[in-house]
Order: structure tokens, then sequence, then C-alpha cells
């Protein structure tokens, strides 16, 4: 387990991402499927998976952007490391 001073970032964005789930409650529910071609299998895109992508970003050091708005070659990379990170 890593010390606390080295998971408070991520917890961080936990708690940042979280928020608005919590405000609105279930009063929307924006879920979809994503389909992962190299793995053939969908993912639902939801608050849950939300955290994985953002852990993604800061782990691998890149802005936030809409997942949809990646390349194809980020989108990939993405469902790699989600793979491993089940």
């Amino acid at each position: 387990m890593r010390p606390f001073h080295q998971a408070w970032p991520v917890l961080l964005l936990f708690a940042a991402l979280s928020a608005p789930a919590v405000i609105t409650g279930c009063a929307e529910h924006n879920t979809y499927r994503v389909y992962d071609r190299d793995h053939d299998d969908y993912h639902r895109w939801d608050q849950h998976e939300i955290v994985f992508y953002s852990q993604w970003e800061h782990e691998t050091h890149r802005d936030h952007r809409d997942f949809d708005k990646r390349d194809e070659s980020e989108q990939k990379e993405y469902w790699n490391w989600r793979h491993s990170h089940q």
C-alpha cells in the first residue's frame, strides 16, 4: 500500500470527480457503452469508469480531454492500461 503522501492526489481527484454525482444524486444517468476493439469487449462509461480514466490521465501525465476526443492510439493505450487495472 502506498503511503498517504503519495496517494493523496488520487484521493483528491476522486473526491473532485465524485462531488457532482453526490450533489445531483441519481437525477441524471449519462451512461453509455464503449467498444474496446482490441480486447473485443464493451465497457459501461459511467462514474466508475470516469474514475479509472482520470487516474490514467494522472498517472500518464496527460491533460484532461474527453475520451471520445482522443485519437485512436491514445484510446488503445487507455484500454490496455484499463485491462491491467481491473
